[in-house]
């Protein structure tokens, strides 16, 4: 008896020294289970657990089950949850500044956010560690389009519309104002149902993402302009980033290989879900050339106004430098 109690002590001794240093991340996203980039976390995740030998391990909470991007980010820092997969808004609740990213027709095509996005990941790693996060890697949902019941092809099309706004998200609120348009807030889990019984006319989103939630099959128009490009990033607290301790070069290594990844497939699949919506028979409207020259001016406009409220001229004005 003495022999088998002293070997079930020495097995649970070597249990315990096994799983002492594993560590399981928690993991928040808005984006639905089957979407790209779920399938892009997942992958991550997979390859963080092959990687690290099981030392450290990813739980995945999809299609917002863990709330909207307020109540994700609350819970990191409560330590609920030990990161996400954050749109713009989420990363601005943590740091305002960054929503500079996200300023109407700031970018013309791909290329440009690709320059400026890798010039600023240093500035912005740093500004997040400050705030008690860690900025693993971009994960931009793309170009912003506008889904609506009604044709937009000029800017008095967009008067008086009742539009979807996220809650709380101030350059939201001030382009809606620089338009005219009607901010109607709610969580983004309210979108779809608000469509269909007609509390709002229109939702933004890029086409990856009304077919993600479902918007398409509730709206008649896609008005076909680069808006904004809709940013996001995979974040995790700077305590559970600590946890990780000699793991985390091979995160931040898997994580900067997916991010790319991430961001080509994104790409990819919005330009196929715009010919899916096509297909779906929701009418792809252009802009008129003087309704596109006058929100583009605009867009100058709302750069101005959030100047010194979510950014300072001196960060606006680097990135402004490094487009041209």
């Amino acid at each position: 008896m003495k022999f088998f109690s002293k070997l079930v002590l020495l097995l649970s001794c070597v249990f315990i020294v096994s799983t002492a240093h594993a560590v399981e991340l928690k993991l928040a996203t808005l984006a639905p289970q089957g979407t790209t980039l779920y399938k892009g976390l997942v992958a991550a995740a997979d390859d963080i657990k092959a990687k690290t030998g099981g030392k450290v391990t990813v739980k995945i909470f999809a299609g917002g089950v863990q709330g909207d991007e307020k109540d994700v980010v609350r819970k990191i820092r409560y330590g609920q949850l030990d990161g996400a997969a954050l749109t713009g808004v989420g990363l601005g609740l943590i740091d305002p500044q960054i929503r500079v990213l996200e300023l109407p027709f700031l970018f013309k095509n791909t290329q440009e956010v690709d320059k400026v996005y890798g010039a600023m990941k240093g500035y912005f790693k740093d500004a997040f560690n400050k705030k008690g996060f860690v900025l693993l890697g971009w994960a931009e949902v793309g170009f912003v389009k506008i889904f609506s019941n009604k044709p937009i092809r000029k800017r008095k099309d967009l008067k008086g519309m009742k539009m979807w706004t996220w809650e709380g998200d101030p350059l939201a609120k001030a382009m809606y104002e620089a338009m005219d348009v009607t901010p109607v807030p709610l969580a983004i889990t309210d979108v779809l149902t608000s469509l269909q019984t007609n509390l709002i006319d229109g939702a933004y989103a890029p086409e990856l993402g009304a077919i993600a939630f479902q918007w398409h099959t509730k709206a008649k128009y896609m008005t076909d302009v680069n808006l904004v490009n809709g940013t996001g990033g995979i974040v995790l607290s700077s305590k559970s980033w600590a946890k990780l301790g000699g793991q985390k070069k091979i995160v931040q290594q898997v994580i900067d290989v997916h991010s790319k990844k991430l961001v080509s497939q994104t790409r990819a699949d919005n330009l196929e879900s715009k010919q899916a919506i096509q297909g779906a028979g929701i009418q792809i409207v252009a802009l008129e050339d003087a309704a596109l020259t006058e929100l583009q001016g605009i867009g100058k406009e709302v750069r101005a106004k959030l100047t010194g409220k979510l950014y300072s001229q001196t960060l606006l004005d680097k990135v402004i430098g490094y487009l041209k």
